[in-house]
């Protein structure tokens, strides 16, 4: 039990390091919006409530009991998943795992960051076991699990529809791979969704006095579209049209959706999404109407593109000027402490580690499918549902994230550290066996 602890305790502090490196908890472009959510009062896109409560705890201490808790959780998560899969007697063999993807992949700057996308895996890996593993968990284990996927779900809307479609594929499973999925798990991982949009709500309806859910969804695909050049088609078959605030702006407008969505420009001059949000809203769902093709083959281009944009680092660096105001204007107290750190300083650069964590991620995916090969007849092994499980999981990320919000790298290095750690798994169960033979096999009768 020490022995445990104290690993445990060191694996958190190996996915603490870049915030310890750092002298303070990495901040990100977004992370202002989540943390002025308790102070503004009222709702913005994509910027969950239940995320902001979760920041607001750790005030006052500048922040740290969230990357801890964050790091926590992402052990205990490990840690659970090696014991089902038989690993659970090597605790030595978690520290080593954690420490090799700390060193080849995002994670300990995703658990280091005030930010959503460390909760992606930790909540697919925490649905698989409930589905596929039940009979490996104690009942307040699978509390905990219920309670993380909930949690995740109500963080950011890309994990929920991640969730929500691992739960479908679960369901479809059962058709083929009989015996395997757990019906009752299955129900549970949907409650759990169910439970994380009862908690959005709350949220948003304690905040901000409205009973919505929070608002960005036509906005966000409108940026897409507009990086596509469907809303410039849009505009030019339909305008001139008064009820169009566009159509005078449409040579003017940017091909890139962050330029349009977070700039000072033509979006800000007519009311950013509060004025513009209905006719985005008419926008979006008319060329949908309008241009189906080009709808479908420019959304599977955004999802094929958004599987390898896997970089680690997008939107961490010392320039981030909205999150710099929100904190200044709202928690003036954080003030010394986070412009001490080395990330306001310059010091941060993620080029060195991308020319390492980019063609790990992408070989780990690569690798993660040869592991599907052990589907057999209808039949397959725990590995192969792992791999199934986390192939999925990267995919129904990408399509959200890539083919509505638009590819990012952020988006795809919040889950592709999956692939690797399925990848130690698979390895670490080989070793282990392959000693349990040798061990077998070497048995040696003394000679009289």
């Amino acid at each position: 039990m020490i022995v445990s602890a104290a690993i445990h305790l060191a694996a958190t502090l190996v996915l603490l390091a870049p915030a310890l490196w750092n002298g303070y908890p990495l901040l990100q472009y977004d992370t202002g919006g989540y943390l002025a959510r308790w102070y503004e009062g009222y709702l913005v896109p994509s910027r969950s409530t239940v995320f902001g409560l979760y920041l607001h705890a750790g005030e006052g201490w500048h922040f740290w009991p969230i990357v801890i808790a964050q790091s926590a959780l992402t052990v205990w998560i490990m840690a659970l998943t090696l014991r089902a899969f038989g690993l659970g007697s090597r605790p030595r063999l978690l520290l080593a795992i954690i420490a090799a993807l700390s060193a080849l992949t995002t994670l300990p700057w995703l658990s280091s960051i005030l930010l959503t996308d460390i909760f992606a895996v930790p909540s697919v890996l925490a649905l698989h076991l409930l589905i596929f593993k039940a009979q490996e968990l104690g009942r307040f284990e699978k509390y905990g699990l219920l309670a993380l996927i909930a949690f995740a779900a109500a963080t950011h809307s890309a994990t929920m529809a991640m969730l929500l479609g691992l739960v479908i594929a679960g369901a479809a499973s059962l058709l083929i791979v009989r015996h395997v999925a757990s019906l009752r798990g299955l129900l549970q991982g949907f409650a759990a969704i169910l439970l994380s949009a009862a908690m959005l709500l709350a949220a948003n309806f304690s905040l901000s006095g409205q009973l919505a859910w929070t608002p960005g969804g036509y906005g966000i695909a409108f940026g897409r579209m507009l990086q596509d050049g469907i809303v410039t088609r849009y505009l030019d078959d339909q305008c001139p049209d008064p009820a169009l605030r566009l159509c005078p702006f449409r040579a003017e407008l940017p091909t890139n959706a962050d330029e349009f969505l977070w700039s000072y420009g033509i979006f800000n001059r007519l009311g950013r999404f509060n004025g513009l949000g209905e006719e985005m809203r008419t926008i979006v769902l008319g060329s949908l109407k309008a241009y189906p093709g080009q709808q479908i083959q420019t959304a599977a281009a955004a999802t094929a593109q958004q599987l390898v944009m896997v970089a680690s680092g997008a939107g961490v660096n010392n320039r981030i000027w909205h999150t710099y105001g929100i904190i200044d204007r709202f928690i003036p107290s954080e003030n010394p402490a986070m412009l001490a750190a080395r990330q306001q300083r310059g010091e941060l650069d993620f080029t060195a580690l991308n020319r390492l964590h980019v063609p790990v991620a992408l070989l780990s995916m690569i690798l993660m499918l040869g592991l599907l090969l052990r589907f057999r007849h209808g039949k397959a092994d725990d590995l192969a549902l792992l791999a199934a499980t986390s192939t999925l999981a990267i995919l129904a990320n990408a399509f959200p994230c890539g083919a509505l919000s638009g590819p990012h790298d952020r988006y795809g290095a919040r889950i592709v550290w999956l692939a690797t750690f399925v990848i130690a798994v698979a390895a670490s169960r080989a070793i282990a066996q392959a000693a349990n033979r040798s061990v077998g096999h070497g048995t040696v009768t003394a000679v009289p």
